[in-house]
């Protein structure tokens, strides 16, 4: 049996020493393990127990690495690997250190047990340190099914929502309502508002929101003031614009955060010479936010009730003249309404609550229909036939032009522009042949540069009467008519008295 067992021995020694020998092929323990079998338990021999302990020395184990799946090579030290993996996380970590890191499932290793174990360390290791990718846990804010931003973790993600929100609502109130949500205090329960008070019944997002944990790369991980950012500025969305009356290519981009060259580009196919057209229907962008707060408050507050007026004509006051008979009161009413506000701008409002608390007194006001031929009403009739007015009320010349000039008229008859007695008439320097008309109202008009005249002082003139030629008497640069108005002694600007 002795004799035996050692010819076993002697032949395996002697292919594994020409396998040394060649280093051509290892053999794993899996495909040439020697199996050594003994006749009885009872009869095994100090030979076999050597042939035994020198197969052990032989057996060793190699650790196969693999990174996503493919085999990159071998250790024979794990420790080693997994220092080399966690030195790269860590020298990443001092760059993103809020952040969770890790190499997830990339790295692989199945261990072996084979006979004089051969490891490449170092060129393995390399390849896994500069292959392996260092992974940050973080949570994914996704909008209507879109991932819009990466943040560490859930809380974070959360918070940018609650930011949000404040942007709309104070904490006070969105702690109060998150209070009367958790007790689950219903609207109808809610005390009745006073005068000057409001409060928020909701607040929430249009959109639907989720969160989901994933391992992704830590330089696309944002901090939560970073993500507001980005929801607030959102996308953009393409939208039509009118041209309307007055409008400027400058004022069109700017109302839509576009420059003039960005929104002449919108519009390539549109001539410049009929973009600026009223009707003309424009490309133009506007910014779309990710998100919509919607924020629901109830306000109660109390308004005033505008007063009515009422005007009554009185045939005993003279024409031109008021009178207030009854002098208005607004009146006031408590008014409760519930207003729902998308991104801070009030979509819809409903009352809900409307109580008068003080009736409005009418404004009545007497007018005057009585004619008497020497007052005039206040409203001044054109003074001539026709013509335009060649120069305004104004600084003219380095001196105060005091009037309006009316030239070129269909005839040269000049009228008198209200009921009116004459005050003057004759000449008076630079004005020529002048006649003033006293309205007996407070209002005075003067008439100069006339080239004769048909009235006299203390004549009763009617409005639209004839008192006179214009012409080009006193110092004047051709044929025209002066023509001023004074109220209660102060010059005043014709224009915003002539009523043709």
């Amino acid at each position: 049996m002795m004799n035996r067992l050692k010819r076993i021995y002697s032949t395996y020694t002697q292919k594994q020493n020409s396998k040394h020998k060649s280093q051509k092929n290892r053999l794993s323990t899996f495909t040439k393990r020697v199996m050594v079998t003994t006749a009885a338990a009872s009869t095994i021999t100090l030979g076999a127990m050597a042939v035994h302990a020198t197969e052990n020395s032989l057996l060793g184990t190699i650790y196969h690495v693999y990174l996503n799946g493919e085999r990159v090579g071998a250790v024979d030290d794990n420790e080693l690997l997994d220092k080399a993996v966690n030195d790269k996380i860590d020298s990443v970590q001092k760059q993103y250190k809020d952040l969770e890191l890790s190499i997830g499932n990339q790295v692989s290793v199945v261990p072996e047990k084979v006979f004089r174990p051969s490891a490449d360390n170092q060129e393995t290791i390399d390849a896994v340190v500069e292959q392996v990718e260092v992974n940050a846990s973080a949570s994914a804010l996704t909008i209507d099914g879109k991932e819009v931003v990466l943040l560490k973790d859930k809380e974070e993600a959360e918070k940018v929502i609650e930011l949000l929100k404040l942007d709309y609502v104070s904490k006070e109130d969105l702690e109060a309502l998150e209070q009367k949500q958790a007790e689950q205090v219903v609207e109808q329960e809610l005390p009745e508002l006073k005068n000057g008070e409001s409060r928020v019944l909701d607040v929430s997002i249009a959109e639907k929101v989720s969160f989901s944990n994933k391992n992704v790369d830590p330089e696309d991980v944002v901090t939560a003031k970073e993500a507001l950012e980005q929801i607030k500025k959102g996308t953009k969305e393409a939208k039509k614009y009118e041209v309307q009356a007055g409008d400027s290519l400058g004022d069109i981009a700017e109302k839509h955060d576009l420059s003039s060259e960005e929104l002449l580009k919108l519009n390539p196919d549109i001539e410049m010479s009929s973009l600026l057209e009223v009707g003309k229907t424009l490309n133009v962008s506007a910014k779309k936010p990710y998100l919509k707060v919607l924020v629901k408050e109830e306000v109660s507050k109390n308004e005033e009730i505008p007063y009515e007026q009422e005007v009554i004509e009185d045939e005993d006051l003279p024409k031109g003249e008021t009178k207030v008979k009854q002098q208005g009161e607004n009146g006031e009413k408590n008014v409760r309404t519930i207003m729902t506000k998308e991104n801070g701008v009030t979509m819809k409002t409903e009352v809900t609550h409307d109580e008068t608390l003080k009736e409005p007194v009418k404004h009545i006001v007497l007018k005057g229909t009585k004619v008497i031929p020497s007052r005039g009403s206040g409203s001044l009739a054109w003074p001539a036939v026709g013509g335009y007015i060649s120069s305004k009320m104004g600084h003219r010349w380095g001196k105060m032009h005091k009037g309006i000039d009316i030239a070129r008229p269909s005839e040269k008859t000049i009228k008198a522009a209200d009921n009116g007695v004459v005050e003057s008439a004759g000449w008076d320097g630079g004005y020529g042949n002048k006649i003033v008309i006293n309205h007996q109202n407070g209002m005075k008009t003067t008439y100069a540069h006339l080239d004769s005249m048909s009235v006299s002082v203390g004549e009763t003139v009617s409005r639209g009467a004839s008192i006179g030629v214009m012409g080009t008497t006193g110092q004047s640069t051709g044929v025209h008519l002066h023509f001023e108005v004074h109220q209660d002694g102060q010059l005043k600007d014709p224009l915003n008295y002539l009523n043709n």
